[in-house]
């Protein structure tokens, strides 16, 4: 199993605070799957707003948590391979989502635990099924295509 921080997912990924949701990437296996970790604290900015008096993380950033997480394995193969330098210059996007359900809510002090498997993958594009956990329920899930493109293009 390659090990893989979450400051290494961050040069693949255009994200920064407050929209980065990684805060740590406990297992990776290089091209088909990986478990991160999102430590949610009532100091979200999201929470301001969603909702002041109830504040449960948006459905919305939770699948950006997923597809954020998604985007190691792909970076742990190239690394294993050392084929790295074809992914320079590219960053993960999140293409499709599918199936997506949201199956409890997500409060601060959860811990979302999330893990991802690739289905198929070709060249810089995974199709992936994607579950938050928060303790041993599922909080939500997906299925994400993600596509890696040249940061140019951007």
């Amino acid at each position: 199993m390659t090990q893989l921080t979450a400051r290494e997912l961050m040069d693949y990924l255009p994200h920064r605070y407050p929209f980065f949701f990684i805060d740590q990437i406990i297992e990776v296996e290089a091209g088909k799957r990986a478990v991160a970790i999102k430590n949610v604290t009532i100091n979200e900015p999201y929470f301001q707003g969603h909702f002041p008096d109830y504040p449960v993380m948006p459905g919305v950033l939770q699948i950006e948590a997923m597809a954020q997480a998604a985007v190691a394995p792909l970076i742990a193969q190239s690394k294993e391979e050392g084929t790295e330098s074809a992914l320079e210059g590219k960053l993960g996007f999140l293409g499709t989502v599918n199936k997506a359900k949201f199956r409890r809510q997500v409060e601060p002090g959860d811990q979302l635990r999330i893990e991802v498997e690739y289905i198929k993958q070709r060249k810089q594009i995974a199709i992936v099924k994607a579950i938050c956990y928060v303790d041993d329920a599922v909080a939500s899930q997906a299925e994400l295509t993600i596509v890696f493109a040249d940061e140019e293009a951007l």
